[in-house]
């Protein structure tokens, strides 16, 4: 049976992914990402209440997928169609689109009054497109980590899998622990979403252990304290750490954004699992679509800003709602479009010719 709880978690998800950067691009937390309309916005808040886990959360996701697609596929076929999914949009999809977010993006940081003129146009194409990858780098180390799955599937044999599906409450809550330690190793320093470590334990704990019912079971009957506690530990890290740096290190990996992000995962697995288990036609839609709208809502949210910012006087309220409903439109109308024109859907989304029956 398919797990729906396990969609819907998905392009929840991502539509938190696209209310964070709809608030972050208005932001003036990231020197040279945002176009802040004041110092302090208190708006803000709600990234910091959003940063700490969403990410970690849907590598748990992915991992648990490719535990799934890795019961029913080989490793060959799993290592093909991960490979046409993840690396091509992440390297010849960036080739393709990494100027033109590369333009945005360095136009909002004013960058482009700081090239001197003698700088080759080559040159400068090159540095768009580098600063042009966006939310691509999910789709990168997401790719990283399938392969070193394919080659841990040619040792591991099942054994850990099977203890792990008698993992009780007391063992699930300590998983934070390594969590947290994971935290604090293969940060980048410069690119600093690129958190090799955490993101690694993610991913992998979902293949190993969220991929059991039985684990997501046992999570989903204390489902109300999980919730209790995230809303305490989310307003005290709000309170205790607004105005900072919440996406650099030692922030991102203390103690208490770990484990504020770590009972908001377990919160929301046991909340999906219990009353999100269920498909309609919104739901149905918004899972199909949920690709596309990742693959192409910074590029529309940090257009339509850089647009308004420049060329209106909107002021706040306006402004954030343009930007996050057109975004949000935006990236449907392009992920309508390119999934529709052979060789772009392939090189942006990695989707495959859909092969149609030929009646006889």
């Amino acid at each position: 049976m398919r797990k729906y709880y396990l969609d819907n978690m998905r392009w929840i998800t991502i539509m938190l992914v696209v209310i964070y950067h709809v608030i972050m691009i208005f932001s003036g937390i990231f020197p040279g990402m945002g176009i802040p309309f004041k110092d302090t916005q208190y708006q803000d808040g709600v990234m910091y209440l959003l940063y700490p886990w969403f990410m970690v959360l849907l590598f748990i996701v992915s991992g648990m997928s490719s535990r799934y697609y890795l019961e029913k596929h080989t490793v060959k076929e799993f290592v093909w169609a991960r490979t046409r999914k993840l690396l091509v949009p992440s390297t010849i999809g960036v080739l393709l689109i990494g100027c033109i977010q590369g333009y945005v993006s360095m136009s909002i940081a004013n960058a482009f009054d700081t090239i001197p003129d003698t700088m080759p146009k080559p040159v400068i194409v090159m540095i768009m497109i580098l600063s042009g990858q966006g939310v691509l780098w999910f789709v990168q180390m997401l790719w990283l980590f399938s392969m070193l799955l394919a080659l841990v599937r040619r040792f591991e044999k099942g054994k850990l899998y099977a203890a792990t599906e008698k993992a009780n409450i007391i063992v699930i809550i300590l998983l934070g622990i390594p969590l947290w330690l994971s935290g604090q190793i293969l940060n980048t320093p410069v690119i600093t979403v690129y958190r090799f470590g955490i993101y690694a334990f993610a991913f992998f704990m979902g293949y190993f252990v969220f991929a059991h019912d039985e684990v997501v079971q046992r999570i989903s009957k204390l489902r109300y304290a999980f919730i209790a506690g995230a809303v305490i530990l989310g307003a005290l890290y709000l309170y205790m750490h607004f105005g900072e740096n919440f996406a650099a290190m030692p922030l991102v990996g203390s103690v208490e954004a770990v484990a504020f992000a770590w009972l908001a995962i377990l919160a929301f697995f046991g909340s999906a699992y219990t009353w999100g288990d269920k498909c309609g036609k919104f739901s149905a839609f918004m899972s199909s679509k949920s690709w596309g709208i990742y693959v192409f809502h910074y590029l529309c949210v940090s257009g339509i800003a850089l647009l308004l910012r420049r060329h209106t006087s909107l002021s706040e309220l306006p402004c954030y709602l343009i930007t996050g409903v057109a975004g949000f439109a935006l990236s449907l109308l392009l992920y309508e479009i390119i999934s529709r024109i052979p060789i772009l859907r392939w090189c942006i989304l990695g989707m495959k010719k859909v092969k149609k029956n030929v009646q006889r």
